[in-house]
């Protein structure tokens, strides 16, 4: 076979795919389709491949992606063959689909061969039955998943749960980490509201942990697993957050970042269900847990979570944070990080998309006082994207008064590449600028590749 000529054809294949199907990552809200009625079926045509493997079904406002890394890591140092599903790629459209075999291997991407042999497979399928770009990767990722005879699936949720794709799949352990304020027009204007549509992943009879819980959320919680005599598990009160233990793990973590506290917090919890309600055939160990927790990012090539890079005199963090109950815990922890620096440049490389809360999650920024923390708006090329432009013009209505007093500058410039490359350009002689680049995961993918081969 001329790989050239394939490779022409699988690249051709997935653009078809990509711009044909309404993808969320691409179009935003059009896009979603409430309803699983469409992979009840599919799924019935394909023979119910997630019916040959035992899958962990993992929800959540935020860290849903890393804790469905930690826990497939674990489990694959555990000696399990195990496959992992979620969403959005940042890179390659193969980041979705991943299976790692056993300790001391790496995460393999799904081949190019398979996504393309399903594709010309089912293509007629996905026209006739007008699926969506989120159904048809669901199913490619079930099916890889069974074909490649794996012991666990973890399956991340793309939004909400109730009416998600995932949600066709009979799990042994459903995981929800955190219910925050976003994706509200499709999801409800409440927490609870959108703890109700999360919640549709537990199902009778099976276990659920919830990373986070308070009173607004826990009624939800508590009477969906009541209703199908599920066991509900508080994260929190398996496993304290400032124990010794979870400090240890967390200061040999590759997956860095102050919110990987509660991420770990409720992968730890999950994983000890797996052990304590016989799921597993033989028990972790503190060798494997340990391994597959500190290396989970290597392991399985888990990209843009504070993701931290050298370049001349400067630390450039990269990280797909994208709401305010996410950036929360960003914009705290780059705070501290520039409070140790007072010597460097502090500079913020931000772009978001048009269909978030653009104020709230500005009202969150770092403010330092005496010193001038450097905003540069940007924008990436998606049809979701605000211009930069615009976010300046959101920005300036909030800190008008702190610009005026040197606190904070700002400039514009809608071009992530060109963004970034003006910032590293201007090294001071000193010690450097710290550096971060977020806001959504366009303007991530769009720099990541700037650094290539520099990671710390």
């Amino acid at each position: 076979m001329d790989y050239r000529d394939f490779n022409d054809r699988y690249e051709a294949e997935i653009s078809a795919v990509f711009n044909r199907f309404p993808s969320f990552q691409k179009v935003g809200a059009d896009a979603y389709k409430p309803g699983i009625d469409n992979m009840f079926k599919w799924d019935e045509a394909l023979g119910s491949p997630h019916r040959k493997y035992l899958s962990i079904h993992v929800a959540g406002t935020n860290g849903k992606g890393s804790v469905s890394h930690l826990i497939a890591s674990v489990l694959a140092s555990a000696g399990y063959k195990v496959g992992l599903y979620t969403s959005p790629h940042i890179l390659d459209f193969r980041e979705r689909m991943k299976i790692c075999n056993g300790p001391g291997g790496v995460a393999r991407y799904i081949s190019k061969e398979d996504v393309y042999s399903f594709i010309m497979k089912w293509k007629g399928y996905f026209a006739e039955n007008d699926l969506s770009f989120f159904e048809i990767t669901t199913m490619m990722a079930l099916d890889w998943f069974a074909s490649e005879k794996v012991d666990f699936a973890v399956i991340e949720t793309g939004l909400g749960g109730r009416l998600d794709s995932t949600n066709i799949i009979s799990p042994v352990l459903s995981v929800i980490t955190n219910i925050g304020l976003d994706h509200c027009d499709m999801l409800g204007n409440t927490r609870a509201k959108i703890a109700f549509e999360k919640a549709g992943i537990i199902k009778p009879g099976v276990p659920v942990v919830i990373g986070e819980d308070d009173d607004e959320i826990s009624e939800v919680f508590r009477e969906k697993a009541e209703s199908g005599g599920s066991a509900l598990f508080d994260a929190s009160d398996m496993f304290r957050q400032d124990s010794p233990f979870i400090e240890e793990l967390l200061s040999e973590m590759d997956l860095t970042g102050d919110y990987q506290r509660k991420n770990l917090v409720t992968s730890l919890a999950a994983l000890s269900l797996l052990e304590s309600t016989g799921v597993l055939d033989r028990a972790v160990g503190q060798d494997a847990l340990y391994d597959g927790i500190t290396g989970a990012a290597s392991k399985m090539r888990f990209l843009g979570r504070w993701q931290t890079f050298n370049r001349g005199g400067n630390t450039v963090i990269l990280d797909i944070g994208h709401n305010a109950h996410g950036l929360k815990y960003n914009f705290s922890q780059l705070k501290s990080l520039y409070q140790c620096y007072p010597s460097r440049r502090a500079v913020m490389v931000l772009g978001f998309v048009a269909d978030k809360d653009i104020d709230a999650a500005l009202e969150l920024l770092p403010l330092l006082p005496g010193r001038t923390v450097e905003m540069v708006f940007t924008n990436a090329v998606s049809r979701r994207a605000l211009p930069a432009a615009e976010l300046e013009k959101h920005f300036m209505r909030l800190y008008s008064e702190e610009v005026g007093n040197g606190l904070y500058s700002v400039q514009a410039i809608p071009s992530v590449e060109e963004a970034v490359m003006t910032v590293l350009q201007k090294v001071p002689v000193d010690e450097g600028s710290v550096v971060y680049i977020g806001g959504s995961t366009f303007v991530v993918a769009e720099a990541l590749p700037l650094f290539a081969g520099e990671e710390k």
